[in-house]
């Protein structure tokens, strides 16, 4: 900082660069949130998109299980999945279409599947009129012959790209999100302890700067102080001299003119730099109160900030309860899918087919246990982000109200110092008036030589009120260099 700034410019230079540091924090942040906000929407469609192929291949799984139910059986409530599945396996594909309209080759695959999916509701129709044409040996002829089978396994294989695809994504934007949270983490630790440090100096400096201009102030006033005081000595001796000796009467009456003129121009001197110091700790106090104000609402914001990524957590929290859920039905599945397997066994023969239905059942139960168990740890490692940024973000917080706190207290010293500035300048303006008393005192007693004892004796009462008064100024003097230099009192 340039030397000859006044206070009120070092202040507000030092804060301005704390102003710009604090938004440059507040901007990294806003960016770090903006970028989870919009990760989290990425994920969100990832998992829609997961989902409908996971939908999709279900709802093609089980037009298979109920052709192969209704074969059997020839109840036609077996054909009930096959219906549903032919009618909503056209709006899975549209909406998973819509879904994946930015991701080029994930549109060629479901161009891919499309035909296939066609082929394979063709060779179920087969089978099915078959059946109800009564040709029941010729309709599990078609079934054994495995073309169903091969679309399937194709279809499977495709459906099983897509989904690692969209895995691969999901640990991409996870290490994105990752990177966002480290860097942003870091750059809010970094600009809070730079802000930190520049505070702590700027104050430092400032107070020393204050103090060594209000302490060149006191050493002036207290040699103005010391000269008053010999003046008034002499003012005192030339007084008791003039009672007992009227032949020095005009040479003393000199001497103590003068010495009042020098009184009143040191009073005016004293009395305008306090002003002048009056007026600096004022704006000083006004500075330090616009800063206090800066920090309060920075301090908002940052509570703001906690307040929003505590929701973040409880919604992360909710999607766990949500996976819970699922994983519950999906063990039960499972269960049901095991007796299933047990009460087909039993029944012979006649029951193996329905043990292989049992079986793929069973077999999407576990995917999606195993699915629901890969979403919670990513939703752990969201959780715990958001915890690491809940706890940065509060120790900034403590920072903040620590920084209002010390400021505070500056704006308490401020206000002492302008209270005692403010006794130091009417103790001034009454030696000033003392001392113009004085001066008229002294010219009547050159024009009336008659009224010389008089004279001599208002003289003596004069100079004893001005020494009280230059000692009262000596006093007070001393006591402001205590309060900047407390060592001075020593």
């Amino acid at each position: 900082m340039n030397l000859s700034w006044t206070f009120g410019k070092k202040i507000a230079a030092s804060f301005m660069l704390s102003f710009a540091l604090l938004t440059a924090i507040g901007t990294v942040a806003y960016r770090a949130i903006n970028t989870l906000a919009q990760t989290s929407d990425s994920v969100a469609h990832t998992h829609r998109v997961l989902e409908n192929l996971s939908s999709l291949f279900s709802l093609l799984k089980d037009a298979e299980t109920g052709q192969r139910g209704y074969v059997i059986t020839g109840d036609q409530r077996f054909l009930e999945p096959y219906l549903a599945a032919r009618s909503e396996v056209a709006k899975t594909i549209i909406e998973l279409r819509e879904l994946r309209a930015d991701n080029a080759a994930q549109q060629k695959r479901i161009a891919l599947i499309e035909p296939l999916i066609t082929a394979k509701f063709a060779e179920l129709k087969r089978v099915i009129e078959l059946r109800r044409n009564r040709d029941t040996v010729q309709a599990m002829k078609q079934i054994q012959a495995g073309d169903g089978k091969k679309l399937m396994d194709e279809l499977r294989r495709i459906f099983a790209d897509m989904e690692q695809d969209q895995r691969d994504l999901l640990k991409q934007r996870a290490a994105e999100v990752a990177a966002a949270v480290s860097g942003a983490t870091l750059s809010i630790t970094l600009g809070t302890l730079l802000c930190l440090l520049l505070v702590s100096g700027a104050g430092i400096r400032i107070t020393r700067s204050l103090t060594n201009q209000i302490g060149a102030a006191v050493q002036h006033m207290q040699s103005s102080a010391s000269e008053l005081q010999v003046a008034a000595n002499q003012q005192a001796i030339g007084a008791r001299e003039q009672s007992t000796a009227m032949n020095e009467i005009t040479t003393t009456m000199s001497e103590l003119l003068v010495t009042s003129k020098q009184i009143a121009e040191s009073a005016q001197s004293v009395a305008h730099i306090a002003e002048e110091t009056a007026k600096g700790a004022r704006a000083g106090e006004q500075t330090v109160a616009k800063a206090n104000d800066s920090i309060g609402g920075i301090k908002r914001q940052v509570d703001m900030i906690v307040t929003h990524m505590l929701d973040l957590g409880k919604k992360s929290q909710q999607i766990g309860s949500i996976l819970e859920i699922i994983n519950e039905l999906a063990e039960q599945t499972n269960i049901l899918a095991i007796n299933a397997t047990i009460e087909a066994a039993g029944a012979g023969e006649n029951g193996k087919r329905f043990a292989v239905v049992a079986d793929e059942i069973r077999k999407l139960a576990d995917r999606v246990g195993g699915s629901t168990k890969e979403i919670r740890g990513l939703i752990d490692d969201i959780r715990a982000a958001v915890n690491t940024t809940v706890m940065t973000t509060e120790g900034g917080s403590k920072a903040v109200d620590a920084g209002a706190r010390q400021f505070s207290e500056v704006a308490t010293a401020f206000r002492q110092i302008v209270s005692l500035v403010s006794t130091t300048t009417e103790a001034a303006r009454e030696i000033e008036l003392s001392t113009k008393q004085q001066s008229t005192a002294v010219s009547q007693v050159s024009i009336a030589v008659a009224n010389v004892a008089q004279a001599a004796r208002e003289t003596e009462v004069s100079s004893s009120q001005t020494l009280q008064t230059s000692s009262e100024l000596s006093k007070l003097s001393l006591d402001l260099m205590r309060l900047i230099q407390p060592q001075a009192s020593t």
